[in-house]
């Protein structure tokens, strides 16, 4: 056939457009500079959180924010349908009213009922049909529901201003009762009168009959009164400022237990300043105390339902009573938690007495115990105990969720523990007998579930590799493992209602955590549900960031991250930048996404300037075990910095780095290192930039603190050694300080002082960036963007081939 001249004309000139029109179209060049990294969330989104099944399987809900929305944005609730389709944003009115659908609680026995609390409110939901029942509409505040055994009745714990307390209400006919008479003390004192006063009245009573009749009528209603009070439950006096937090109670509705919160006594907490106010004015926030100050306790009730009557429980009968600069006095713990009472036996088995698993850590935080509480005593028979000379950690160090409960046998307990020097899960009987290691080996189990089932496990750990973080299941007696995620990657799941699906939080060293859904078995495909960042950002080819290991003074192998030149398509400069993570107990060196997102795509702007970037899991990260984490007892800015001058050594010997030409920065433990690197060995870096940096333990949290190094007033020695401020003489190469003034966590206090030690030493090659409405972790994208542009100034001045000498005040 042939083609018209004028056709031909047009498909020519249709052909020449064609490439202008799809340039056109295409998205511009991702802009890899300082401003537009740090828009952050903006870019990459907020991960999906608060993930959750309906009962029925059919939906899973959970909060997210996909990348483009604006920074200030709160993640919105979703959902997205099992079988498949996008995720649907729910409107605010939406969001109220479902939430209720996905949200934990207590289910009934025959696992049709689940009731939850929600805003201070309690709701019932057929988990067949998802139907909801609103059983309170009140300005009290309603937490810890529990459905009786029998799927009559819901406990729950109502506040109001003073103490919660129990109530039950009848699901038949809305019937409330008050189970507990908890109030704030001290107890009222009745007045007798005494001496001359005494003298008096008795002269008063002998004297006049109208006073003996009146007597004797208020002696009557006295006797009705104490009656009528004996029919009710009976009154507990707290200690002032005492407050209930949570409920637990026994599947018969015989017995309960409370956990109470027990404030610290003439404790003194430190004061942050606002500057920057609607009012205009100055205003402050009362946070924490220092270490070493006196600290919040807890402490466990059991609760007879039927009386009201309170015993105090001793959760740790095996922990020593005397009081010494580093044992616990008996009674004090760290953290008291009641992990849940033994599940009853099935239907046609004999009913059995109840047992409640209770769990503690001791005052120094060198001690944990499992017990197994009987009620009818009111006493806890210890069948587990750790303890570390240095201090008890791992993922499990304050019994936190997954990390311990009962098998569905009701006399078998399941555990977490480092005893063998990394986390693994064990199971003992309630008589503390029988005790079984069920995984083992360099690795570790991070979480633990049963399944809903309660026929296996679903463990998430890093078997395999410790830069891997995947999901499997294991029968409860233990045996082989099945890996249900695949290769690479981090992955945590959340079990659907019926054990055969999970929702899957994945993530890859250069794509955010995203969801997934998979059926619960090996191999099985992954179907995604979510994706966060930006086509913008998808634009940009990022990296996987190799990960390497060098040897360390000490002959330990230490892995990290490296950021090369030439993986950007960049040409070395010669230069290196070392990065030190935050929280000290931390693993960032992984095959999935950090949590320092803003530095990796930081690293990617350095390397494509030339600098070669080490970011380094130092003694002390999380991963490794438990003698990987205590390498820094009593020493923090030992090892974990002798692992960093080690790195630089590594990125000279093998990177091709000048050794005279390396950076090192951080944020908040990042920082403290960092200060620890320019102050103790003033000629290895030849700049450095400390972000919310810890100044002087001594001023830092107890929980954290005291763990690491002890009391500032029992242990000089660790803390002399391990805070900055005394080093600050050493400082020679040029540094930056940035920190914010909100910062309640480390306070702006931290740095004011080294400001001050560093003008007394007469020191000059130093300067201070702060940021007025800035908390520990910045949120506004100018205050990243400046805190980078300064830190990017600096190496690019003292990192360059003349920059040294400058680095040296030449």
């Amino acid at each position: 056939m042939t083609i018209p001249a004028r056709l031909r004309f047009a498909a020519t000139l249709l052909a020449a457009l064609l490439p202008a029109a799809a340039a056109a179209q295409a998205p511009p060049a991702f802009d890899l500079s300082v401003s537009n990294i740090m828009r952050g969330p903006e870019l990459v989104g907020d991960p999906p959180q608060q993930v959750g099944w309906s009962d029925d399987g059919r939906w899973i809900f959970f909060r997210w924010k996909p990348g483009g929305r604006p920074w200030s944005e709160e993640p919105a609730l979703y959902r997205a349908s099992a079988a498949g389709g996008a995720p649907e944003r729910l409107s605010d009115a939406a969001a109220d009213s479902l939430r209720v659908l996905a949200l934990p609680g207590d289910i009934s026995a025959d696992r049709r009922w689940r009731v939850s609390a929600y805003r201070g409110d309690l709701y019932l939901v057929d988990r067949r049909s998802l139907a909801v029942r609103r059983l309170t509409d009140t300005r009290a505040p309603e937490s810890d529901p529990v459905l009786a055994a029998d799927g009559r009745t819901v406990y729950f714990l109502r506040g109001g201003d003073g103490p919660a307390n129990i109530f039950a209400l009848d699901l038949r006919d809305g019937g409330l009762r008050q189970l507990t008479d908890l109030r704030a003390g001290p107890a009222p004192k009745e007045e007798k009168a005494e001496g001359q006063r005494k003298h008096l009245e008795d002269e008063q009573t002998k004297l006049f009959e109208h006073l003996r009749l009146e007597a004797a009528r208020k002696a009557h209603e006295d006797s009705l009164a104490k009656a009528r009070e004996a029919r009710q439950p009976k009154t507990t006096y707290l200690e002032r400022d005492e407050r209930v937090l949570g409920l637990a109670v026994e599947p018969s509705g015989r017995w309960a237990v409370v956990e109470i919160g027990k404030p610290a006594k003439d404790a003194r907490k430190a004061i942050v300043p606002d500057y920057v106010t609607l009012s205009g004015y100055t205003e402050t926030k009362e946070v924490r105390t220092k270490v070493g100050d006196a600290e919040e306790e807890g402490r466990l009730a059991l609760v007879e339902l039927g009386t009201g009557a309170l015993t105090w429980i001793d959760p740790a009968p095996g922990a020593p009573a005397a009081d010494t600069a580093d044992r616990p006095r008996h009674g004090r713990f760290a953290t008291v938690r009641f992990l849940g009472w033994a599940p009853a036996p099935e239907r046609g088995k004999p009913a059995r007495p109840a047992l409640g698993l209770v769990a503690s850590v001791s005052y120094d935080y060198k001690d944990q115990w499992l017990g197994v509480l009987d009620p009818t005593t009111g006493r806890v028979t210890d069948v587990a105990h750790d303890h570390d000379d240095a201090w008890i950690g791992g993922p499990c160090e304050t019994w936190a969720a997954r990390c311990a409960g009962w098998l569905p046998d009701g006399r078998t307990i399941w555990f977490l523990s480092e005893r063998d020097g990394f986390s693994h899960l064990y199971e003992v009987g309630a008589d503390g007998q029988a005790l079984r290691q069920l995984t083992k080996g360099p690795w570790e189990v991070v979480a633990a579930v049963v399944s809903p089932a309660r026929d296996r496990f679903f463990l998430t750990t890093s078997e395999g590799s410790p830069f891997e973080q995947h999901v499997w299941t294991m029968a409860l007696d233990g045996g082989p493992r099945t890996r249900i995620t695949p290769v690479d990657g981090v992955d945590d799941a959340v079990v659907a209602p019926d054990g055969k699906r999970v929702a899957i939080i994945r993530s890859l060293a250069n794509r955010p955590p995203e969801l997934f859904l998979a059926e619960a078995k090996a191999g099985a495909p992954l179907r995604q549900i979510t994706t966060s960042p930006t086509a913008e950002w998808l634009s940009y080819h990022w990296i996987v960031p190799a990960i390497v290991t060098f040897r360390a003074r000490d002959g330990v192998e230490v892995p990290a991250r490296i950021y090369r030149p030439r993986d950007v398509g960049a040409r070395p400069n010669g230069a290196g930048v070392i990065f030190v993570h935050g929280a000290g107990y931390l693993h960032n060196v992984t095959r999935g996404w950090s949590t320092y997102f803003r530095e990796y795509m930081f690293h990617h702007l350095l390397a494509s300037r030339g600098y070669t970037v080490l970011d380094i899991d130092y003694r002390g990260s999380a991963g490794y075990g438990r003698d990987w984490r205590t390498a820094i007892y009593r020493h923090m800015g030992g090892k974990d910095l002798t692992d960093q001058l080690d790195g630089l050594r590594y990125l000279a010997e093998h990177e091709g780095v000048d050794p005279a030409r390396v950076g090192i920065y951080g944020g908040s433990y990042g920082g403290f290192i960092t200060l620890m690197a320019l102050f103790t060995e003033p000629k290895a870096f030849a700049a450095g930039a400390a972000l919310r940096a810890v100044t002087d333990w001594a001023h830092y949290n107890h929980w954290y603190t005291h763990r690491i190094l002890n009391l500032p007033q029992g242990d000089t020695l660790a803390y002399r050694q391990s805070s900055p401020i005394y080093f600050a003489e050493g400082l020679e190469r040029p540094l930056l300080i940035a920190h914010g003034m909100v910062d309640t966590n480390v306070h702006f206090q931290d740095v004011v002082r080294l400001a001050q030690r560093l003008i007394e030493l007469h020191k000059s090659n130093w300067e201070m960036a702060v940021y007025p409405v800035e908390n520990h972790g910045f949120v506004e994208p100018s205050s990243w963007s400046d805190e980078y542009r300064r830190i990017l100034a600096l190496f690019d001045t003292y990192l360059s081939a003349n920059g040294r000498s400058r680095a040296d005040g030449s």
